[in-house]
């Protein structure tokens, strides 16, 4: 069963439920993606019945979904989950068994002026205690850094206030904490009826820098699935077990250090990667990551990685500055941003004028050379904008 809200549904996307049939909630965004076409929705207490149903599983394509799980599907064990992994503090608490000595303390926006930092590990990170897409994410290096950064803070809140709504991204409460070294993964997975949790992808998070927290760049081959899958799948086991989660699928932000320790960033309920980002499994893997959790399928990933030897992809959120000013964009050279790449594979285009992004770009890239990628991650993609 499908939930679909706004920002995004890739086609690929929307034709995995019209091939499968699938039970899709009756939304404003489900309503304009089935536009025309053959495909029943479902009212709320339709839809609400059938999630209820033992073994049911439910997936939402966005965060936004979450209001309407509050409200409707609040006799279910739905709601405490999604709260235990949306709200960051929240999610620290359950975690702190794992991590007993890890800093972290929650602030209010109004609040903030008034801290005293000097006291807290450096660097630290702020951010949203209910959050997305690196929307008012920090690194604060030194207690001078700390006016400014509040100052930063508050301008993109009030910026990214239109993009989601409050259930998303959280405008009140922050929470800090010591920074996290390390590789950054994020993960696909879904815990099956006993609670055992199955890798659906997983992918590197480049970054430009040691300051860098965009979400502009990731990658995912054969070899970094073959030597993250088990201690990832053994480290979600224990956070699965901690809040009890059975049926339900997550996208996990995890950091490697150099001794192998696993630590979270944060784990985002009910969804895989946000916008199309999961659609990866498909062009790295040939794997369907909807269908893979609706239909309790488990990837083959020994055959699997023996097919993909030595192939890599890469996906790039083509983003731009939020101050600029989406209504004098006129159009977006597509084709002179696709070109960068030798071997793209698909580019989704998205609504430039209601988000700062204009493309989700996959692209097949050699294993060992991710020369392509790296060079987008400094570049200034507003070049690729035609104002007026």
């Amino acid at each position: 069963m499908y939930i679909l809200s706004e920002p995004y549904v890739s086609d690929f996307l929307r034709d995995t439920i019209l091939v499968t049939g699938a039970p899709v909630l009756d939304t404003p965004m489900a309503r304009k993606v089935f536009e025309g076409l053959d495909h029943e929705l479902l009212a709320d207490d339709e839809f609400a019945a059938l999630a209820r149903r033992r073994g049911t599983r439910v997936y939402s394509n966005s965060e936004n979904a979450i209001d309407w799980i509050m409200e409707h599907l609040a006799d279910t064990d739905l709601p405490s989950r999604i709260r235990l992994f949306k709200d960051k503090v929240a999610f620290r608490e359950l975690v702190r068994p794992l991590f007993p000595d890890y800093v972290f303390c929650e602030v209010a926006v109004a609040d903030m002026d008034a801290v005293d930092v000097s006291d807290l590990p450096f660097p630290f990170v702020i951010k949203p205690a209910v959050g997305f897409f690196s929307v008012g994410v920090h690194v604060v290096e030194s207690a001078d850094a700390w006016p400014a950064t509040v100052q930063r803070i508050r301008d993109e809140v009030a910026r990214s206030a239109e993009f989601y709504p409050a259930a998303v991204l959280g405008l009140d409460r922050f929470i800090i904490e010591q920074a996290i070294e390390g590789e950054e993964f994020a993960v696909d997975a879904y815990f099956d009826e006993n609670g055992e949790p199955v890798i659906v992808d997983i992918m590197g998070h480049i970054f430009a820098g040691a300051d860098d927290v965009s979400d502009r760049v990731y990658y995912t081959s054969g070899d970094l699935i073959a030597r993250l899958r088990e201690p990832f799948v053994a480290f979600l086991a224990q956070v699965g077990e901690l809040a009890g989660l059975r049926d339900f699928p997550v996208h996990a932000e995890l950091r490697v250090n150099d001794a192998g320790d696993i630590v979270p960033i944060e784990i985002n309920p009910m969804r895989f990667g946000g916008w199309c980002a999961t659609d990866m499994a498909h062009y790295a893997f040939g794997i369907n990551p909807y269908l893979t959790y609706l239909d309790d399928q488990r990837p083959e990933w020994d055959r699997i990685l023996v097919d993909r030897r030595g192939t890599a992809c890469g996906l790039v959120v083509a983003d731009f500055a939020g101050d600029i000013d989406r209504s004098a964009i006129e159009s977006v050279d597509y084709e002179a941003f696709q070109a960068r790449f030798s071997a793209p594979l698909d580019m989704r285009r998205v609504d430039y004028s209601r988000f700062p992004v204009f493309a989700f770009l996959f692209a097949q890239v050699p294993a060992h050379d991710f020369s392509e990628l790296k060079s987008v991650l400094h570049a200034d993609l507003s070049g690729y904008l035609h104002m007026s």
